[in-house]
């Protein structure tokens, strides 16, 4: 099996959601699309150019709407990227409903949102279901020029025409965790931290201070999220109505005399802050997903300000982390449009689980142990967003998967370990054969489960 060699930062990103394959996946190809079209040279074409259109397939066209698809789009084209766009971008675009200028060879093209279209008929035939095509076109509508990008899942983008990348040998190669474990057994004092570190600085050239301060910017990113959605109150935007809940959940933690029932509230509270924080399409940091962007953030909350931990526990868990979600990148999937919410709070619950018991100091049989059980005890989770929006049962959801990360973090600390029957990879293959089986009116189309029935009844 080949190694992992996906930077940790292309797992953590910083960006706007309200879900990182609609939104920052959507958002680079614009991006990118238009750094291409600045070096094309127009002598050549068929035509003078005057638009760029945009065309949406697959999950994208069937719940851009709900997902601010259409205005991650723009706002590529029109030269923003997620790591450095305004938190509140997607909140602003449809007031200004803006008209970009895009560099062309010496000219200049144009397009709006007006210029971005669904295409919900076009289903089977598709590569993958986060599709999208961007065309340069004449006044006549001809095209002139086109690319096509699928965005794969955490934000990441590929072009099925574009070369493989060169990718740089890495000096700890594991494809599984069963090779990690090995590793880590193979006696020369590496710990897990330092595996991802290492692997990292040697395929992104980074040095190890720069992957460590990289790491404290995730962190801080996923604090602020918290700190935002802790303070904000009010409606979230789209036709649901859906008030924001996280203020008052964490009122009523900071007064309840229960101390058996603060650290649930304190994680209810941090989780739906960070995801409420995501549903209003405002800055969060893909764990694996910006759709369960609320989890691992709860997690970490709990360990810096509840459990008082250092902050290198806080980076050796995220390393942890960082191993369950590159793992199941790996092997499987994290976008809904693949596997369901399985692959994105079920992962997020996943790598959580794995950052508490790191962060705790526990061995590496009880990181896997943790990270196992709260990914099993998520197999067959569908993604049914209500009307195509992150919001129902998508906020709650981070919730939930942050409280069984927390518990399947306690199971495997407390059970003997060797008595663990069921392994991380063996859950990873499970999770990716019951993602192909299932439907598709299941996965991000907001055609089943939840989307349907409250429309139905």
């Amino acid at each position: 099996m080949s190694p992992i060699t996906t930077s940790l930062f292309e797992l953590f990103t910083i960006g706007p959601g309200p879900s990182s394959s609609h939104t920052i996946g959507p958002m680079r190809a614009g991006y990118d699309f238009r750094t291409e079209l600045a070096s094309l040279n127009t002598s050549d074409m068929d035509g003078v150019p005057a638009r760029v259109r945009t065309v949406l397939y697959g999950s994208l066209a069937a719940t851009g709407e709900g997902h601010g698809t259409q205005w991650a789009v723009l706002a590529g084209l029109g030269g923003m990227r997620p790591e450095n766009c305004p938190t509140d971008v997607l909140d602003s675009l449809p007031e200004e409903n803006p008209e970009y200028e895009i560099p062309l060879g010496g000219a200049v093209t144009k397009t709006s949102r007006q210029d971005i279209t669904s295409d919900t008929l076009r289903v089977l035939d598709l590569e993958h279901p986060n599709t999208l095509v961007f065309q340069l076109i004449d006044a006549d509508g001809k095209v002139l020029h086109e690319a096509e990008y699928q965005s794969i899942g955490g934000g990441s983008i590929r072009r099925p025409d574009a070369p493989a990348p060169h990718v740089a040998d890495v000096p700890h190669d594991y494809g599984t965790m069963r090779q990690l474990r090995a590793l880590l057994q193979a006696g020369n004092g590496l710990t897990l931290d330092q595996i991802i570190i290492q692997n990292e600085c040697a395929l992104t050239g980074a040095s190890e201070d720069g992957v460590l301060a990289g790491l404290e910017t995730v962190l801080a990113a996923m604090e602020d999220a918290v700190h935002r959605g802790l303070a904000a109150e009010g409606e979230l935007p789209g036709p649901l109505g859906l008030y924001r809940k996280a203020k008052a959940m964490f009122k009523r933690f900071r007064k309840t005399p229960l101390a058996s029932a603060q650290l649930m509230l304190a994680l209810d509270a941090y989780a739906l802050a960070a995801a409420e924080e995501n549903a209003a399409g405002h800055t969060v940091v893909t764990a694996p997903t910006c759709g369960s962007a609320g989890v691992l953030p709860s997690i970490a909350h709990v360990m810096k300000y509840q459990m008082k931990l250092p902050q290198d526990a806080l980076r050796r868990g995220l390393c942890a982390a960082a191993a369950v979600g590159l793992l199941v990148r790996h092997n499987a999937s994290v976008a809904g449009a693949e596997v369901g919410c399985q692959g994105e709070v079920g992962v997020a619950a996943s790598m959580a689980a794995a950052m508490l018991a790191m962060g705790r100091g526990y061995t590496m049989h009880v990181v896997e142990n943790a990270a196992e059980s709260a990914l099993e005890h998520h197999l067959g989770l569908t993604c049914d967003p209500v009307a195509g929006y992150v919001q129902i049962p998508c906020i709650e959801r981070n919730a939930m998967g942050a409280v069984k990360a927390f518990n399947a973090f306690v199971i495997a600390s407390s059970e003997v370990e060797q008595h663990h029957m069921v392994g991380f990879d063996q859950a990873v293959i499970a999770m990716a054969e019951t993602g192909h089986d299932m439907n598709r009116k299941y996965k991000e189309t907001a055609l089943g489960g939840l989307a349907a029935s409250m429309v139905n009844c």
